[in-house]
């Protein structure tokens, strides 16, 4: 039976073993603290012995503190497991600011405002000859997407009309990772097939639900969070064609409508 250790059960990884279990893997996660499905992360013998065992090691945590925990504290163990596939959840901030123009799996990395991540990046994929490196840009899907947000109250439409952003829904992301089961190791960009402005979202699920546009806001009257304010820093298109012609790999929700009309049929 293949056997899935997944180290960080968040909200990618989560839908992830969901879809494995469902397929019949035995899936040992490892979280913060332990609970049902998830062992500890600071039982160490018991994450070295599923590294020891598990025939697919993915690890979803993001660095801390400038430093990735996973490989602080398990990477030497990771690096001579006997799996047969292993993968990393990076995330496509490492490509920093474009200006609006595409990104692809050859663009040079390390310009942008997360030093942390771009190390990460650049550390898993030199920890085994097996490592498929996942780019994610922003990721949204049931419960966590502009519907939620319109519904909610704390949707904003933001005046930068030439600020473009990459995104992809969750479960697209999850097919992707399986379909890297049976391709070559390497950088992926896990994106759907239209970069577009964040207003273009907000507008579609205010439509979709009947709601009424939130105002047009310059960046200052948003009041964003540091964190969501700095996305708005960089400006970039992320290319998905790598992962098309080498993993066979295609999203279900190309835009970001088909994926609106998905959150919204499991939210009724």
């Amino acid at each position: 039976m293949p056997h899935m250790l997944i180290l960080g059960m968040g909200y990618t990884a989560s839908r992830l073993a969901a879809r494995l279990r469902g397929e019949g893997w035995e899936v040992t996660g490892v979280r913060r603290a332990a609970d049902a499905e998830a062992i500890a992360f600071d039982d160490g013998d018991a994450v070295c012995a599923s590294i020891g065992k598990a025939t697919h090691i993915l690890s979803s945590v993001p660095p801390e503190g400038g430093a990735d925990p996973v490989l602080a504290r398990y990477g030497t163990a990771i690096a001579a497991a006997p799996a047969l596939w292993s993968g990393y959840l990076s995330a496509t901030g490492v490509y920093g600011d474009a200006a609006g123009a595409w990104v692809d799996e050859a663009s040079p990395i390390g310009s942008g405002r997360r030093a942390a991540r771009v190390q990460a990046d650049g550390d898993w994929r030199a920890l085994r000859e097996d490592m498929r490196c996942f780019r994610l840009p922003g990721i949204y899907g049931p419960g966590r997407s502009a519907i939620e947000r319109v519904r909610e109250g704390k949707a904003h439409r933001i005046d930068l009309p030439d600020q473009i952003f990459s995104r992809a829904h969750v479960d697209d992301i999850v097919s992707g990772i399986i379909a890297s089961f049976d391709g070559p190791p390497g950088i992926y960009n896990l994106s759907d097939d239209l970069p577009c402005a964040q207003n273009r979202l907000i507008e579609a699920a205010c439509a979709m639900l009947g709601a009424p546009l939130p105002p047009l806001l310059s960046l200052e009257e948003a009041h964003l969070s540091p964190m969501a304010l700095s996305f708005y820093a960089e400006n970039r298109r992320v290319a998905n064609g790598r992962a098309k012609r080498l993993l066979g790999w295609a999203p279900r929700y190309p835009t970001y409508r088909e994926g609106l009309a998905a959150c919204l049929a499991v939210a009724e």
